[in-house]
């Protein structure tokens, strides 16, 4: 394989997070990153530095320092306002080639997997794509990234020993947010920067950001698999009553029945509620890694020997088509008892 732009003998012992930020606000998914980051340095005696661009967001560059950054390499200019690919890749290449780090992570974004592809290719390196997990090994100082394969039923575990940096992509929610530390002291480095208008063949017209779905953030998280038979409006009713949202396994988005953006688990969203209902949920391994960060965990099933038992913190032995539905009208008599 042809060599990268720098070798393991010129990095420098330090991790980098590419900090997304949109309108002037840093994306959740980076100080996820940057907070288990922060956890990797320590553990490896390493430094920790952010990489932030835009256009006058020098007050985001404590926010990154607060969730565990040493230093912050900046760059802000009016064409990196917002993001384009090529003028983003031109500005974060000659950052990594001059600040050389071992490592080098992104958000699983739409811009942190364009950005980090357009940079593997023009580094000469690798990219591990849309990580659940990431060890640092302090001796060797490789790194260890964990991605899933065939619908979550492989888990594969990558390594770069020769190329640089060491590359990956994290989804949102993987890492739990580390607390803020608002005491914090950390350095700036403001990159000088040449880039000018005839050096990005894109132009932003307009930009339209539709109402997605952030499971990640919901407090009760209510998810059905095969077992509900489709029936995602039962779901619906009993994650409106309880505040929350509704998720699903693999099966029913495949057959149409839920949005993709509603899939739980190692190849759809991480969670990590207070409360997860699993419904007709078997329980096989790449979901439960969805949920089994949540605080409390109640699953509904007919069959006594289902797995998903093996995780939950009550477990109901019952038709959850017959359970919700009655489960609903309790709550809902409740409700009304306790207002009158």
């Amino acid at each position: 394989m042809v060599a990268s732009l720098y070798s393991v003998d010129d990095e420098q012992k330090t991790i980098w997070v590419f900090l997304d930020q949109v309108d002037g606000e840093l994306e959740r998914v980076s100080l996820e990153i940057l907070s288990k980051g922060r956890q990797l340095a320590d553990e490896a005696g390493w430094s920790l530095n952010g990489l932030l661009l835009g256009h006058q967001i020098s007050d985001q560059v404590q926010r990154a320092i607060t969730y565990g950054a040493d230093e912050i390499w900046i760059a802000e200019h009016p064409l990196l306002e917002h993001f384009t690919v090529d003028a983003y890749t031109h500005v974060v290449e000659k950052a990594l080639v001059k600040g050389r780090p071992s490592v080098f992570l992104c958000g699983a974004t739409p811009n942190g997997r364009d950005l980090a592809g357009r940079l593997a290719v023009r580094l000469r390196t690798g990219l591990n794509a849309d990580c659940t997990d990431l060890r640092l090994d302090p001796q060797s100082g490789l790194l260890t990234s964990e991605v899933t394969g065939f619908g979550g039923g492989v888990i594969a575990l990558l390594e770069s020993p020769h190329h640089r940096p060491q590359m990956s992509t994290v989804r949102p929610g993987v890492f739990p947010l580390g607390d803020e530390d608002p005491n914090r002291v950390g350095l700036t480095h403001v990159m000088e920067i040449e880039i000018v208008e005839g050096m990005i063949p894109t132009k932003l017209i307009e930009r339209v950001v539709g109402e997605g779905v952030d499971l990640t953030q919901t407090p009760v998280l209510v998810c059905g698999g095969r077992g509900i038979e489709g029936k995602f409006d039962m779901l619906q009713e009993l994650a409106d009553l309880m505040h929350g949202d509704v998720g699903a396994t693999r099966p029913p988005v495949d057959e149409g029945h839920i949005e993709r953006e509603r899939q739980v688990g190692q190849t759809g969203v991480v969670c990590r509620p207070k409360i997860a209902f699993a419904c007709g949920i078997s329980g096989a391994f790449h979901f439960v890694v969805g949920i089994q960060d949540a605080d409390f965990v109640v699953a509904i099933n007919s069959d006594p020997n289902a797995p998903i038992f093996e995780y939950a913190d009550i477990c109901i032995v019952d038709d959850a088509l017959q359970f919700i539905p009655a489960l609903i009208e309790d709550i809902q008599k409740e409700r009304t008892t306790s207002n009158d």
